[in-house]
């Protein structure tokens, strides 16, 4: 039980940045028709409800592919693609729209719950639609009639901005309808993607089987850069595969990154929660889209030091670092690396040279215990060591009580205190007897 509370306790505490950070935020969020029909949707409809209690603004979008799919088949219709995508005729149009109305009610009907004993009690969310997409046809291509398959004309940002600043879910569906008073079926995660652009939104969030993108080796990819996301999805084109929900996400969130939607992430809709796992946790659970990577390693700044207090009080109590004082480290913080990850600082280290040795002194290298078993050490020294090597440094040394046979490991070699520059020689500490190590650096 003092686990539980214990687990409780600091997953709250890690989340609270993150509550206080998505607040007032904007998120567009996709669902597509394989998570309307996974057994996992009323959790997830209970999350949104969690998003919306935390002060979130949304715009649910929702797909069909699979719903409209099982209904063409029920009335003995052989659906009908071109490049990937679906002709529209008038008989599948009249499904489309069925289908999508259906889903919209339910969609509707699962945010309006708040009864006693569920997780939405008391939300009371009002949940608007309407015409805020504008479409037309997306016309003939190489003699082919898309019939009422439609693209984007334009979206009323300004509609949905004021149905959000009222408090209101937006539901959006995978048919637009014309200037000309005509109804066409449209790409939901085209729908999603624009949605975002237009409205500035702050996220692009959807849901496929998988944790996220995975690799080769079946692990999941953190972060896609958007050029990343183009490749994944151009590899499948050419492999002629059928794009997934997947392929076609990331293609719409490649879109949404480079025209000013900060990040985009896709989640599994099999795992309980993880949409909350992804957005209050510092290293989320699914692949993530971004110009930026949500970790960067670059020079300290002076608004860096109350992270590097943070991170290296714990070892400076063990005694594992020596004690700086904030007026020392506020002196001393153009000699700092640091590694960032969603503004917390993870790791850092100090660089000192001495020129007339051509040496340099790596100090205070620390790293977050949630981080001390990947390459964050291994990018500090390669970092701090280009940086001696820009000075003009031949080499880096270490004085260390703990680490030794961690640098070891990296390359250092023992040295004798008469090793080390003259004026870092005079204030070797005998007392802490710490050991001296080096790595040639040219």
């Amino acid at each position: 039980m003092k686990e539980r509370t214990t687990e409780l306790v600091e997953g709250l505490r890690h989340s609270v940045p993150y509550i206080n950070a998505h607040h007032g935020k904007t998120f567009v969020i996709l669902l597509t028709g394989a998570v309307l029909k996974s057994n996992n949707y009323s959790s997830i409809i209970s999350d949104i409800g969690l998003l919306y209690s935390l002060g979130i603004k949304l715009v649910i979008v929702n797909g069909a592919r699979n719903q409209i799919d099982e209904s063409l088949k029920n009335h003995n219709i052989e659906p009908k693609y071109h490049k990937n995508t679906r002709i529209t005729d008038a008989v599948t149009l009249d499904i489309i729209k069925q289908v999508t109305g259906m889903l919209q009610l339910n969609i509707t009907a699962s945010l309006s719950m708040s009864l006693n004993n569920t997780p939405l009690q008391g939300a009371h969310i009002n949940v608007v639609s309407g015409n805020f997409v504008i479409a037309q046809p997306l016309g003939i291509d190489e003699g082919i009639d898309y019939c009422h398959t439609g693209k984007i004309r334009r979206i009323n940002s300004e509609a949905i901005d004021e149905q959000l600043n009222r408090g209101s879910i937006v539901l959006l569906g995978p048919v637009g309808v014309s200037v000309t008073g005509e109804s066409f079926n449209l790409a939901s995660e085209d729908v999603a993607a624009e949605v975002a652009i237009r409205i500035k939104a702050d996220k692009l969030i959807s849901f496929c089987a998988e944790q996220g993108v995975l690799d080769e080796q079946g692990k999941v990819i953190t972060d896609l850069f958007p050029i990343d996301a183009d490749n994944y999805v151009n590899c499948k084109q050419q492999l002629g595969k059928y794009l997934s929900s997947e392929a076609r996400f990331l293609k719409a969130a490649s879109k949404a990154c480079r025209n000013g939607v900060r990040r985009s992430h896709l989640v599994s809709y099999l795992i309980d929660g993880a949409i909350l796992q992804e957005l209050f946790s510092r290293d989320g659970i699914g692949t993530q889209v971004a110009k930026e990577h949500s970790e960067q390693i670059r020079l300290a700044t002076i608004n860096d030091i109350g992270g590097i207090l943070e991170l290296i009080r714990p070892l400076e109590e063990q005694g594992i670092l020596v004690k700086r004082s904030r007026e020392q480290l506020e002196m001393e913080i153009d000699k700092f690396t640091i590694i960032e990850r969603d503004n917390m600082t993870i790791g850092c280290a100090a660089l000192y040279p001495y020129q007339e040795e051509k040496m340099g002194e790596m100090a205070c290298v620390a790293i977050h215990p949630d981080y001390r078993n990947s390459s964050r050490g291994d990018l500090l020294i390669s970092t701090v060591a280009s940086r001696a090597q820009n000075l003009g440094l031949n080499k880096i040394f270490v004085l260390t009580t703990r680490s030794i046979h961690w640098f070891r490991e990296k390359g250092f070699n023992p040295a004798e205190v008469n090793d080390l520059p003259i004026k870092k020689k005079q204030l070797y500490n005998y007392q802490r007897n710490s050991k001296i190590l080096m790595l040639d650096i040219i």
